[in-house]
């Protein structure tokens, strides 16, 4: 019998026949269709999501969407996002500054009334679950071109040691050798001068002056009043020996870019009452500073842009939750802005090299390990692409109590186009630690976002080739890196690039939630100004695409150091480890708070038990989430316990 094809079989044949023909007229415009259907359908499947994961858009309602600069998952569950201004001139001269709180749970949103420009400001979780957020914005960078008025830094010299004077905003000075003068843009309190004498007579030998610094720019508008070397400035208003004992002295005033400045504000967001609390200001103005948790339940802030827009010159200060307050630590330690300084077991701290960028080349860009208590600082050797280090990521890797970190990607010191695809790697338990290098990425990547998953393994996401995504170079590809084995494998692909102003979230359910990204220019040729990414992407990780996963049903919310917890739990018999996971407050891909601590696990009847170490620089005082992880390294949902 002759065959006859079946009507489905030449519905078939005309359908290709139609789309080979289409393809003769349309071919790339269609090569690209199918291409992107072909790719949808994949990454749907089951098999795929399970070996790859797989990425979803948060679906934000318009009245929420904000420049996400700062995230932090709170003890509640929900995230705290903060754009402050959001690097927008516009919404910082309207005085509008946003946050936004989100419930992952019921994916619920609520705007937060927001009292300062936090945009750039420093955060750590507290001992109680409250956040501190400190700095922030006070004046927005004006680039070389937009400034008219020829500015700077001006030291004011106080040589009286019975007094200190202070001088209001809108204070003259007048060069001795220029004959320009300049005016003051704020108020400014002079200590008294300190009376130096001879260790061995005690003979009186010479009055230190007392030093204010202060912004000034000239009256009138134009090149001809810039200066173009140091003079010293008498000062308009002083009367009687003040006008002996007090002057300025200023470096090169002139047209050229002035930074950011920062604010001294700092605030305790309360995650029951969800609001922010005023707390005491610090005593400098900080600008992209670092907060870092210390053994003893204070947090150490370091360095930043003041409110002049000049490096903060070391002058470290600790706040102390119980008071409310801020105290100098009494010592001198320069880093450049958002350095990457860790809590290390024996309470002393590292310092990895990573930072954001601002402050000189050469100073305190050395990694190494620093007793506060001593100002001792012990560089640690080996570290490859020691130029590259901007903007790089640093992680604690599991567990934390082998104290071996990872320090992924980076770029060169301001705009450069240079990158890094290093990741390097350091155990500082051994005897004389030294950096050396780990599975490397692709590319070079600024930027890169990185996650601890409770099966402690690290999501590493996003970034960008070049300075903030220049040229189209953001790296959309997301890896899974395994400690143990020190590998990256690559799995499924981000729909978003993440560059600048970007970051990464665990949340308790074991998804990881990634946002903003604060492009230069928005196409490749660099002629299209870049517009910030306000969509979130939620990775499930593959772990999510197995089925079944253990549950902790039942047990306390509070665990002592040392002490040891029962918790009922399903499929109790398949677990394997158990970890407390610190929550993280990210910004500028710096997260010290993150951490995952192992903790000591036996079986009971129907359940489990765990012991927590008794270091308290190990498990810092605060909440946690309680992670289970069964045979096939499939984790729980994690459940929050607080350490005291």
């Amino acid at each position: 019998m002759k065959y006859r094809p079946s009507r489905r079989t030449r519905r078939m044949a005309i359908s290709t026949a139609v789309v080979l023909a289409l393809a003769g007229a349309n071919g790339p415009w269609l090569y690209r269709f199918s291409t992107e259907r072909y790719h949808a359908y994949k990454i749907n499947q089951p098999e795929y999501k399970a070996a790859n994961g797989h990425w979803d858009f948060l679906d934000v309602p318009s009245e929420f969407r904000i420049n996400t600069i700062h995230a932090a998952l709170l003890h509640t569950g929900k995230v705290l996002l903060v754009a402050g201004s959001g690097n927008n001139q516009k919404n910082f001269d309207a005085k509008s500054f946003r946050s936004v709180l989100w419930d992952p749970e019921t994916d619920a949103y609520r705007n937060i009334p927001t009292p300062k420009d936090m945009f750039c400001a420093g955060h750590t979780q507290l001992p109680d679950g409250r956040l501190l957020i400190a700095g922030g914005t006070r004046r927005y960078e004006k680039l070389q071109g937009d400034v008219t008025k020829a500015g700077g830094l001006m030291i004011v010299h106080n040589e009286d040691p019975d007094k200190p004077v202070t001088l209001p905003a809108g204070t003259r000075f007048t060069g001795k050798e220029n004959g320009r003068t300049f005016v003051s843009k704020d108020p400014v309190l002079v200590e008294k001068a300190t009376k130096v004498f001879d260790r061995n007579t005690g003979a009186f030998l010479r009055n230190d002056p007392g030093l204010g610094r202060i912004y000034v720019e000239a009256r009138q508008s134009g090149a001809k009043y810039e200066t173009g070397t140091e003079d010293n400035y008498r000062i308009a208003g002083l009367s009687g020996s003040d006008t002996r004992n007090v002057y300025g002295i200023a470096q090169k005033l002139a047209l050229d870019k002035k930074d950011f400045q920062g604010i001294r504000e700092a605030y305790e967001f309360d995650p029951v009452a969800e609001k922010y609390i005023t707390v005491d200001p610090m005593n400098e103005a900080r600008w992209y500073p670092t907060l870092t948790t210390l053994k003893d339940g204070r947090v150490l802030a370091l360095s930043g842009l003041d409110e002049l827009g000049q490096i903060v010159p070391g002058k470290d200060e600790i706040y102390d939750p119980a008071t409310r307050k801020w105290e100098y630590t009494g010592i001198v330690r320069k880093f450049p802005t958002y350095p990457a300084v860790f809590l290390l077991n024996d309470g002393k701290l590292f310092y990895s090299g990573s930072n954001a960028g601002y402050g000189p080349a050469t100073v305190g860009r050395a990694p190494g390990v620093w007793d506060l208590a001593t100002n001792r600082f012990t560089r640690i050797p080996g570290l490859s692409d020691p130029d590259k280090m901007e903007t790089s990521a640093t992680v604690r890797l599991p567990p934390a109590q082998d104290e071996r970190f990872m320090v992924i990607g980076g770029g060169g010191v301001g705009e450069s186009d240079r990158s890094s695809a290093k990741s390097r790697l350091v155990d500082l338990s051994d005897a004389e630690p030294e950096f050396k290098d780990g599975a490397s990425l692709d590319e070079g990547t600024r930027y890169p976002s990185a996650s601890l998953l409770p099966d402690d393994s690290l999501l590493v996401t996003g970034g960008s080739d070049d300075y903030r995504g220049r040229g189209g170079s953001d790296v959309l590809q997301a890896r899974l890196y395994d400690g143990k084995s020190d590998t990256y494998t690559r799995v499924a692909d981000p729909a978003v690039g993440r560059n600048y102003h970007s970051g990464s979230v665990l949340l308790p359910d074991g998804r990881v939630m990634i946002f903003g990204s604060d492009s230069l220019y928005s196409d490749k040729a660099n002629t299209r100004p870049g517009v910030f990414e306000q969509r979130i992407e939620i990775y499930t990780p593959p772990y999510l695409y197995r089925g079944s996963r253990p549950e902790l049903t039942a047990g306390p919310k509070r665990i002592e150091r040392g002490g040891t917890a029962v918790f009922t739990a399903n499929r109790a018999s398949s677990v394997r480890s158990a970890k407390l996971m610190r929550p993280s407050a990210v910004t500028h891909v710096t997260d010290t708070d993150q951490r995952s601590v192992a903790l000591g696990l036996k079986r009971t009847d129907g359940g489990i038990s765990v012991t927590v170490p008794e270091n308290r620089a190990l498990v810092p005082s605060g909440w946690y989430m309680l992670f289970v992880t069964d045979d096939r390294g499939t984790p729980s949902e994690g459940m929050w316990v607080e350490v005291p």
